[in-house]
């Protein structure tokens, strides 16, 4: 039910010299050449023509991969012009490449240390926790997916909702946790999303969300699709108050959430290179038997064609934001 997300391809971006990072160093490139002797075969325990008897390993290559396993989440290579950074340095600029300037997905709690004042959300409905109506199983309990899911993201669903104050503003806000089962929207996230747009409306506030998903989540069935009709008749009511809302699309924003909420805003937003759109590139060529154009699906494409109302740089987003409230909202 969620459409395919394909890792993230250059579109415009074409690969320059590289420049220093955030810290004032050059990117890191890493290479080398590890010499082995001549593995010594290990003895069989049991002499059999069905004895697979696998080398043992040299001490160089024991040592190589320990090598390995301490560099893993060190380093990190552009996926725009291949330049490495060290983690700490992609980090320091917001995930974007200093080099090219592809942006990287950043996780939602940069996100509020970028956009909000001083970091902060104040949350709401976190006691809301999803649950397996379904009892859905396919090889791996839905149950086990979700306590997965919540121990490796770090939250509790893969929408956070709260009030926040940005550039002075005071906003309901919205943020997609992507690492959280790719963003999915089930029960609970629709519902998130359902109580931050009336709550907003009660306080009379505006909405900023930001969308980064795979679409619906199949674990839930018809459950989860039935949350693009709540989510939108939701955000019908908030819009006929005339209180703005802001719809920021990230990479990826697909599915569901992409043919619901995300292209509904006052004022569509989107990154460079961002992939929105409801099925995946590649199905719909696999479909339709054709060629799509280039950069289609991309936040450049959806700009020309009239979706998407800016384009704007992760560095500029706060501020776009803050003058985007400003006047939509006449300082209120």
């Amino acid at each position: 039910m969620g459409a395919e997300v394909s890792p993230a391809s250059p579109s415009r971006y074409k690969p320059g010299l590289a420049t220093r990072s955030a810290l004032g160093h050059p990117p890191v490139a890493v290479r080398g050449r590890i010499v082995t002797r001549p593995p010594t075969p290990a003895k069989p325990l049991i002499d059999s023509p069905f004895n697979v008897v696998l080398p043992a390993k040299t001490p160089a290559q024991n040592r190589a991969s320990e090598k390995r396993s301490l560099g893993q989440g060190v380093f990190r290579k552009c996926e725009g012009c291949g330049a490495v950074y060290t983690a700490e340095e992609l980090a320091d600029a917001w995930n974007v490449c200093t080099a090219c300037g592809y942006h990287h997905p950043m996780r939602s709690s940069d996100w509020r240390r970028l956009l909000l004042d001083g970091g902060r959300l104040d949350s709401w409905d976190e006691h809301i926790r999803p649950a397996d109506p379904l009892a859905f199983d396919d090889g791996k309990s839905y149950r086990d997916r979700l306590a997965r899911a919540a121990k490796s993201s770090g939250h509790s669903e893969s929408v956070e909702v709260g009030r926040a104050a940005l550039g002075g503003h005071a906003v309901g806000y919205g943020c997609f946790v992507f690492p959280f089962m790719g963003g999915s929207m089930g029960s609970v996230a629709g519902e998130r999303l359902t109580r931050l747009f009336e709550r907003s409306l009660a306080e009379r506030l505006p909405v900023v969300l930001l969308h980064a998903s795979g679409g619906a989540r199949m674990q839930e069935g018809l459950l989860s699709l039935m949350q693009m009709a709540k989510t939108v008749g939701a955000l019908g009511r908030f819009r006929r108050s005339g209180r703005p809302f802001i719809s920021v699309l990230l990479h990826p924003t697909t599915g569901g959430v992409a043919a619901s909420t995300a292209l509904l805003g006052d004022i569509n937003v989107a990154e460079p290179n961002a992939l929105i759109g409801f099925a995946g590139p590649r199905v719909i060529e696999s479909t339709l038997r054709t060629t799509l154009p280039e950069g289609f699906q991309r936040s450049e494409f959806l700009v020309d064609h009239g979706m998407v109302d800016v384009i704007v740089a992760r560095a500029e987003m706060r501020a776009t934001l803050r003058n985007l409230l400003s006047h939509l909202t006449g300082d209120r």
